[in-house]
């Protein structure tokens, strides 16, 4: 006999050998509150389906507003509007965005009007999708500028603060932008409105069927966006970009994409304590989706899966396009 009883001694698999058992040693937990459901947001009366992203549609205002409603009822705290502007109201310099009456601010209106402080509404800051060449700020001599790109970025946001949005959350990877917003909002008395900032948001290949959903991959073409989003090869360049927002002023942080990302997840949780976001962005969640339709995987194990290790690493809240169907599931 083994002089110190059975061998071995520690089983780690007692600990997994009951489903009850396992749910009350769980260490990472999910629930709606964890989530942010993405919602684009067109001009007409009905839907229209995003074939790259199954599942995902465009909705017309009302239907965004049905949406917040469900959003609210299934415990989902907050949901995040990105528009597709029609092609005719896209210029070089995306003025449209500083449209009080255009089609973002108008569905801002009507789910505040509707449910008031239901359900957060999130506003993207960022001029891509109101832009001819698809790209996030002002084009000169075929570089991003910087500078005027900000100016015209705390306008947006102003515009957005105004509508109602309870948080603003510039994606440009602009210079500077944070602390410009801060103090822009301040200014025109909107220091209600909270800042959600991309903080490390990396020029990812995983962002193709988004910019089919709101219109812009035509306009970008054959171009990118790397000199203004981070290299994907890069870590402690995100924790540089992170300091920098949160002494701008950031209430909270985005890490995009999500999956890609969990090291940075991690990193910027455990360094700066703030309310950490991740976006499990449209090319992750397209690929779940694809292979759960050609039967290569349980499609929704492997959502649930690809949010909790999300949650496990660090993340706070999760914008993703499983949402709903998540929190559907666990109100069952």
């Amino acid at each position: 006999m083994h002089p110190f009883g059975s061998f071995p001694a520690t089983r780690p698999r007692r600990l997994r050998r009951h489903e009850w058992l396992r749910r009350a040693v769980a260490e990472t937990a999910l629930a709606p509150a964890d989530l942010i459901w993405p919602l684009f947001v067109h001009e007409g009366r009905s839907a229209t389906p995003v074939p790259s992203m199954p599942g995902v549609e465009r909705l017309a205002v009302e239907g965004a507003v049905r949406a917040a409603e469900e959003a609210a009822k299934l415990g989902i705290p907050a949901i995040a509007l990105f528009p597709v502007t029609e092609p005719k109201l896209k210029s070089d310099d995306g003025r449209q965005a500083l449209d009080g009456e255009n089609l973002v601010c108008r569905a801002v209106r009507e789910i505040r009007r509707r449910l008031d402080d239901a359900v957060g509404i999130i506003c993207d800051v960022a001029l891509d999708p109101y832009t001819t060449h698809g790209h996030d700020g002002i084009l000169r001599d075929g570089q991003i500028v910087n500078d005027e790109t900000v100016e015209i970025l705390c306008r947006q946001a102003v515009v957005l603060a105004e509508a109602g949005c309870h948080v603003v959350a510039p994606s440009d990877m602009m210079d500077g932008r944070v602390g410009k917003i801060r103090w822009a909002l301040d200014a025109a008395g909107r220091q209600d409105v909270a800042i959600l900032a991309y903080a490390a948001k990396y020029a990812s290949a995983f962002y193709g069927p988004f910019r089919d959903a709101v219109g812009s991959k035509a306009a970008l073409g054959a171009g990118d966006k790397r000199t203004y989003q981070m290299d994907p090869a890069n870590a402690d360049e995100a924790i540089r970009e992170v300091a920098l927002d949160v002494a701008e002023g950031a209430d909270m942080v985005m890490v995009k994409p999500a999956l890609t990302s969990l090291d940075i997840i991690h990193r910027v949780k455990r360094e700066f304590g703030v309310p950490t976001f991740a976006y499990q962005v449209s090319g992750e969640y397209s690929m779940i989706k694809a292979a759960a339709a050609n039967g290569w995987l349980d499609g929704r194990r492997a959502a649930l899966e690809s949010l909790l290790v999300i949650k496990r690493a660090g993340a706070d809240c999760i914008l993703t396009y499983f949402a709903p169907e998540i929190a559907r599931g666990m109100s069952a």
